[in-house]
């Protein structure tokens, strides 16, 4: 025993660093495996970084504040510094810009003043890594490369919503609105802009206070930040602009559109609303004597609203939840409709209102066929009301029933489903196509088409049921007529 002790305890100073020896191989090889599969995930999740051959040469930015619209044109004048030819050129955005865009345009623009032309470019959203502070980029696609030294001049016009914040929050129904535009004074780019400047367009020359920085200079309505020289990439100086801004912030949460197809001679179109004005809440009572008497009184509240229908409506009408209301104003010509709308009471801030607006309008000037026999709607996307925001847009298109193979072609990015609806004398149902859109302004009022394939067979199923039901109905009363169900006894003979 006294021996196995002793070779125990002469074995134990060996044993312990043996095994610490092991330990650190474990987890240093742990850790190797762990770098290599990092190094592995980042090379390929990378995207190709910002180019750096190119530089912006001049570039000017003017913001429209007029309205709750935010628009901004961007003219940028772009030269190739590098070696080989770009194709591309970057946009960038600030994350809270890419919350609230709602429509980026670009062209090329040739020639000078009245002989400028301008060529349309493809701006799409990129899945490039973020910029510095969570930049946002979009793409342009030049119609051709821009070759080692060559130059182009960019038009490029994106919209904003939601980017005027009332401050005050509540105002009285005397007040006047105030509201908050941020932004930056230098021109967000991932490239380097030799030569910038800002001008921002204030509705009237109320200006509370705006961030100055130098240079910055400021007539009537207009203030401008710049010129800026030899700006670095991803250039920023926040700025803050408080100022009067009284135009109609109407903003519809809600807008389901139904277009319903019948081959009989007309497209019904029925609009469900629902409508808040996004400005500075409201508050204390509301005096409807001191609102008419006085001029200025309410200068932030609207009262009515023009909506421009196609031409040649039939059958307009105008209602909420209560009943029709009668305080509407139809102007009509061979180009365009205008319905002037006037809900039942002054919408202030936070103030909301719901109605339907429905009418009717000629097959012939919105279906056509195609050569193959395709029939098509070509209809307008987007709300018919003037300078007005809807945060969520819904187009159903009811299609006739035994209509096969529905497609949508839209000019922007939608979400697209069908569904089926059931209407008077259907027996199999309709197809109804679903678009759905977000962030929608006066500048998605374009065309889109849906095209189906429809047989004129059937056409003749609901007259044929009618016929039926009429004939059966005929057979039956004729029948009823010559049956005898009187009770009486049989004389015997």
């Amino acid at each position: 025993m006294n021996q196995l002790k002793e070779k125990t305890e002469e074995s134990l100073p060996n044993f312990f660093p043996q095994r610490l020896a092991m330990g650190a191989m474990a987890i240093l090889r742990l850790a190797l495996v762990f770098s290599i599969l990092t190094s592995f995930s980042l090379l390929a999740g990378s995207s190709p970084s910002p180019s750096t051959e190119l530089q912006i040469v001049t570039a000017e930015r003017r913001i429209d504040l007029t309205s709750h619209i935010v628009k901004v044109f961007l003219t940028l004048k772009v030269e190739n510094i590098g070696e080989s030819s770009a194709s591309e050129v970057l946009l960038a955005f600030s994350p809270t810009e890419v919350d609230r865009l709602a429509v980026v345009k670009a062209a090329a623009s040739a020639g000078k003043k009245k002989k400028k032309s301008y060529l349309p470019l493809d701006v799409k959203p990129t899945d490039l890594h973020d910029g510095p502070n969570g930049t946002k980029y979009y793409l342009i696609h030049l119609l051709k490369p821009l070759g080692k030294g060559e130059a182009i001049s960019l038009e490029v016009l994106y919209i904003l919503t939601h980017s005027l914040e009332p401050f005050p929050v509540e105002i009285s129904q005397s007040e006047s609105q105030l509201v908050y535009y941020r932004d930056s004074a230098k021109i967000l780019s991932p490239y380097p802009i030799k030569q910038q400047a800002t001008f921002l367009k204030t509705p009237s020359s109320r200006v509370e206070s705006f961030t100055r920085v130098v240079p910055t200079d400021r007539a009537n309505t207009e203030l401008r930040y710049g010129p800026y020289e030899e700006q670095p990439p991803f250039s920023y100086s926040p700025i803050i602009v408080h100022f009067e801004n009284n135009k109609a912030f109407a903003v519809v949460e809600e807008l389901v559109r139904e277009i319903e197809i019948s081959h009989w001679g007309s497209i019904q179109v029925t609009e469900h609303y629902k409508l808040v004005h996004a400005g500075a809440r409201h508050k204390g009572a509301f005096s409807r004597v001191e609102y008419q008497s006085r001029p200025n009184n309410g200068v932030s509240s609207f009262k009515n609203l023009l909506a421009e229908l196609p031409p040649r409506v039939h059958s307009v009408y105008y209602r909420d939840n209560i009943g029709n209301i009668s305080s509407s104003r139809l102007r009509t010509n061979f180009k365009k409709s205008e319905l002037l709308i006037e809900p039942r009471y002054p919408l202030f801030g936070g103030w909301k209102s719901t109605f339907v607006i429905g009418y009717g309008v000629p097959l012939e000037d919105f279906l056509f066929e195609a050569a193959d026999g395709t029939r098509y709607l070509n209809y307008s996307f987007g709300c018919p009301l003037a300078e007005t925001v809807v945060d969520k847009l819904t187009v159903k298109v009811v299609l006739p029933e035994g209509s096969k193979n529905p497609s949508a072609v839209v000019p922007f990015p939608v979400e697209q489903r069908t569904e089926r609806k059931y209407s008077y004398l259907d027996v199999v149902g309709r197809t109804v196509v679903v678009l759905e859109k977000s962030n929608v302004v006066p500048e998605h009022n374009s065309p889109f088409q849906v095209y189906y394939q429809f047989s004129p067979i059937y056409m003749l199923a609901e007259p044929l049921m009618l016929t039926s039901v009429f004939f059966l109905f005929f057979m039956a009363c004729v029948t009823y007529l010559h049956l005898d169900l009187s009770i009486s006894k049989i004389k015997q003979t």
